[in-house]
């Protein structure tokens, strides 16, 4: 792999800039990979990203090749008259060999000095090959954004502990009761009073596939980005599973497995209606449906 010119290095960083800013400022889709509260700080990223590249640019000029001016080769003097190339002057007592009409530079008299480059075996105007793997993430980021952490990871993660709730807020006498996943497992397992005991709640997530045709319906939280993620499940039963990370808003009661109010209540939902919906602008925010 060829070390990049300096001119390079800078197209490579305005490239970069330009994906960290598609994905930041001009959608909300970094909200695929990080925390919500983090976004400011990606487009401040892409906006200095960009001014370096643009500076780069200013001062070393466009990276492509230009069209060299032919340079003309050194004029050949003609013997001036009165020579006959014979090396013999004229009678003004000039010395043999040497003529009025011409000058010999005199040899071996020039030190030209030595090329760092070449005393130390590489090229310090040229940036390292590493520099070459900013390319990819650049033009994925401007061509194709990869798509939030789904069904893959939930299925390989060690659920979320949700911490424990001081208090709750009380139920809405009657009607569907739109919750988030965090509460729901919470009143589960945390409240005594069971008041959701009988109660039709409405969750959202996407579907993780499980054995035998089970599944769940789970969400991913983030404390600052995608890579610390974990997941909240809800075994889902009554309803055929919908395909993989297909996001969907269901409607059902709690599954009467365990103890209300303690960790031996199932999370669990018997599911009366199932709705598919787009994935949310930002997945990793568990909030109750509708709000």
């Amino acid at each position: 792999m060829a070390a990049v010119r300096p001119g390079l290095q800078n197209v490579l960083l305005l490239l970069l800039g330009a994906g960290v800013l598609r994905i930041s400022l001009f959608s909300d889709i970094c909200l695929r990979y990080v925390k919500e509260g983090l976004q400011p700080y990606v487009v401040v990223a892409g906006l200095m990203l960009t001014a370096l590249g643009a500076l780069g640019v200013a001062r070393d000029g466009i990276p492509f090749p230009t069209r060299r001016q032919p340079v003309a080769s050194p004029d050949v003097h003609p013997h001036p008259a009165g020579h006959d190339g014979s090396g013999h002057g004229d009678a003004s007592g000039a010395e043999p060999g040497h003529g009025n009409g011409h000058r010999h530079a005199p040899e071996h008299d020039v030190d030209l000095a030595p090329d760092p480059a070449s005393e130390h075996g590489h090229d310090h105007s040229r940036g390292p090959r590493v520099a070459w793997l900013l390319l990819p993430p650049a033009l994925a980021l401007l061509l194709f954004a990869p798509p939030a952490l789904g069904s893959y990871t939930a299925a390989r993660d060690s659920p979320q502990l949700v911490v424990d709730y001081d208090s709750f807020t009380p139920l809405p006498a009657s009607g569907p009761v739109p919750l988030s996943m965090t509460e729901y497992v919470a009143r589960l397992q945390q409240e005594e009073s069971g008041s959701l005991k009988g109660r039709t709640v409405v969750l959202q997530g996407f579907v993780t596939p499980g054995k035998g045709g089970t599944w769940k319906l789970t969400r991913l939280v983030v404390s600052c980005c995608a890579a610390d993620s974990q997941s909240l499940s809800v075994a889902a039963h009554g309803r055929q599973a919908p395909p993989a990370d297909t996001w969907v808003r269901v409607t059902g009661t709690w599954r009467p497995e365990g103890t209300l109010g303690t960790t031996s209540a199932a999370i669990a939902l018997d599911i009366a209606t199932l709705e598919r919906i787009p994935e949310p602008a930002n997945p990793y925010l568990d909030r109750a449906p509708g709000r």
